[in-house]
């Protein structure tokens, strides 16, 4: 599969890239971003990678212009990829009504089952499958992977690696969507996606699919106790109980003051980052 190289710029030694490809899971163009550290151009080089999985209205720039990662990256030795949120393109339906929670930049990072969606809406499939296939096929990327996400990436960051049992050696949050079965969010979106049959929604809730976990990965959560998400939408207390219930380990971090935004992420971006380091280094 051929890759076209939209942009290139060094940062701490190394180099941070942004490249469009044809998507056959989602059947568009799609961009990410990739941020490759100095190690990756040491001969023979094959370095771990963390996945990052970007919120609602985001695009593969976020993370890589606003959380500081790459300074701590090009000292850890990871290379760093962001996807956009959600298919793109004049022929991807987006929401019927305009709105900026479902539709582009929306994609939930789940197989949506229900026509219109279902054509273009398999981010799962993308994050979890095509693109860790790309990166590794023409980026010096191991397959040591973990994968974090902030607010509906979150969601999805932790769906993925409790769904995917040895896939990834690593997964941690920012202010995630934890129980997408139970908030505005995340019931607009899976009941377009998925469908008015609940008992599917499951597949694709956090809360849910932690109770049948067959891997026990540590979560580090970090959420913003000034964040205006925080009842209603992102409920880091039903995570703690689903947790507690299973006896699966998770760090659970209230930040007093914080909010959902970068600033909040970049303030503790580092802690992940070396949370992520330790599992990858083996």
């Amino acid at each position: 599969m051929s890759l076209e190289i939209l942009s290139t710029q060094k940062s701490f030694g190394g180099w941070h890239k942004r490249v469009r490809h044809h998507s056959q899971a989602l059947a568009c163009d799609m961009v990410f971003a990739v941020y490759l550290p100095p190690q990756a151009e040491q001969p023979g080089a094959r370095l771990p990678v963390l996945y990052w999985l970007s919120g609602l209205t985001c695009t593969d720039e976020n993370f890589m212009q606003k959380a500081g990662a790459q300074r701590m990256a090009a000292e850890l030795g990871l290379i760093i990829v962001a996807p956009d949120t959600s298919p793109r393109g004049a022929e991807v339906p987006g929401d019927p009504d305009g709105a900026w929670d479902f539709g582009h930049g929306a994609g939930f990072y789940v197989n949506a089952t229900q026509a219109p969606w279902s054509r273009h809406y398999r981010m799962y499939d993308y994050v979890v499958e095509e693109l860790p296939a790309l990166v590794e096929a023409h980026f010096p990327a191991s397959d040591w992977r973990g994968i974090s996400g902030h607010s509906m990436g979150g969601h999805g960051a932790l769906v993925c690696a409790l769904r995917n049992p040895g896939r990834y050696r690593s997964v941690s949050a920012f202010a995630p969507i934890t129980n997408p079965m139970q908030c505005p969010w995340g019931e607009k979106a899976f009941s377009r996606y998925l469908g008015d049959e609940r008992t599917q929604w499951r597949e694709w809730d956090a809360c849910a699919l932690i109770a049948q976990a067959a891997e026990r990965l540590p979560l580090l959560v970090d959420q913003g106790e000034a964040d205006g998400f925080l009842a209603e939408q992102l409920k880091p207390e039903a995570l703690q109980a689903a947790a507690t219930a299973a006896g699966h380990p998770l760090t659970l971090r209230l930040q007093p003051g914080y909010d959902h935004s970068y600033y909040f992420i970049a303030s503790f971006i580092e802690d992940h980052l070396r949370h992520h380091a330790r599992a990858l280094a083996g």
